[in-house]
């Protein structure tokens, strides 16, 4: 469904968490699938590729009742404590007007100001500069801001930062960005899952058969009245490439998180502050800084910039902070000031001007030096009476 305006792009957005939460059904029917064929493979290793995939498609379908409602236990769970698990992984935690209330004025300013509910306020103690914001309805709609975004950028540039995630909100870039973490979550949480099972068991070579370390096949009475193994080496192969591609489709649910989103909302932004140069200057404060440790790609994908780069991210839908500041400045007057430091960049400079002085080595001693003259002589030559400075008359021979 392609969204042409802003109010499009918000149904379409509706739209796509609908039509997400129906393909992570046919993710955890993948995965079962991919489960079924190993278990089938590990009970007997010597049977054809047509048995083991006529059984394994007979053990999804009595898995599959089960498999639904665990999918849907998990959504449930999800949809109630999915700002918990986010907490966990990043550190965030809730806090008051009394605690923060710069911050909290100026987000609440800003939701006065637009009639908007005014979300939770987390703050997470990170020395990254980097904010998201989530939820799924008005009572859990939440945003999370980091210390050192907080420490780097002004009062103009936060509020640019606080209305760009509120837009977020509004447009309900936030919905789909959740369902993108629920489906990523389940299809990593199977595809370890499998993953452990496939390598807990090591296929023999000498005797054929696929083992798990003082278990063994069936008879071999059997397995000589069927002897097919190569089948089963077929199969694991169709196992694995399964999870591989379930895991792809789940990195490519995040291509349904259209890259105009972020443009949407840096304009969303501009609207509210009517400061394009408070978010462009926020932008490139940002821009390269934004890294949470211990995050995952996924929640990396709710963050204001996404600086991660490489193959695991290889679908990430965040355009670069150069593409955004000028959209920004080309349809929003702003002015692009380039790559800018932050107060942290700014006192590491004389620090390590400092300990680069601190680090110049002792001036040495000996004859040749003025070591063995008194404190107030080694100070410096001593000026003449005609004003200017005379050597040392000494030497380490005497007087000249």
């Amino acid at each position: 469904m392609a969204a042409y305006g802003l109010y499009t792009h918000i149904v379409s957005n509706k739209f796509r968490s609908m039509v997400l939460l129906a393909g992570l059904f046919m993710l955890v029917y993948v995965l079962v699938f991919a489960g079924a064929l190993i278990a089938e493979v590990v009970i007997d290793s010597n049977r054809t590729v047509s048995f083991y995939l006529s059984h394994a498609f007979h053990d999804l379908i009595v898995a599959s009742p089960f498999a639904t409602i665990a999918t849907i236990a998990w959504i449930v769970i999800a949809y109630f404590f999915h700002q918990s698990m986010i907490d966990a992984v990043t550190g965030g935690h809730n806090v008051t007007r009394q605690e923060q209330p710069r911050l909290y004025n100026l987000l609440e300013n800003l939701c006065i100001s637009r009639g908007i509910t005014m979300p939770k306020l987390k703050i997470m103690e990170s020395p990254a500069l980097n904010a998201f914001a989530t939820g799924l309805n008005p009572r859990q709609y939440a945003i999370t801001v980091t210390t050192g975004l907080l420490k780097a950028l002004n009062d103009q540039e936060i509020e640019a930062v606080l209305g760009h995630e509120l837009t977020h909100i509004k447009n309900g870039d936030v919905q789909l960005m959740v369902v993108a973490v629920i489906i990523a979550g389940v299809v990593g949480f199977f595809g370890e899952l499998f993953f452990r099972l496939f390598t807990s068991f090591n296929w023999s070579s000498g005797g054929g058969s696929w083992s798990s370390g003082s278990s063994s096949s069936r008879s071999s009475s059997r397995s000589d009245s069927k002897s097919s193994g190569g089948g089963a080496v077929i199969v694991i192969i169709i196992a694995v490439v399964l999870i591989v591609v379930a895991w792809l489709m789940s990195q490519v649910v995040k291509l349904a998180l259209s890259r105009s989103r972020e443009y949407l909302a840096d304009a969303g932004s501009v609207e509210l502050t009517k400061n394009p140069d408070a978010m462009i200057t926020a932008l490139r404060k940002i821009e390269g800084r934004g890294e949470l440790p211990g995050a995952t790609s996924a929640v990396m994908e709710l963050c204001v910039d996404n600086p991660r780069e490489g193959f695991a991210d290889l679908f990430a839908t965040h355009p670069s902070v150069k593409s955004r500041v000028d959209a920004l400045v080309k349809f929003a007057g702003g002015h692009d000031p380039g790559r800018l430091p932050t107060p942290t960049d700014e006192a590491e400079e004389p620090e390590a001007q400092a300990n680069q002085q601190d680090a110049l080595p002792p001036v040495p001693t000996g004859p040749w030096n003025d070591a063995g003259k008194p404190a107030d002589a080694a100070s410096g030559p001593a000026p003449s009476p005609s004003g200017t400075a005379v050597g040392n008359p000494m030497g380490p021979w005497g007087r000249h």
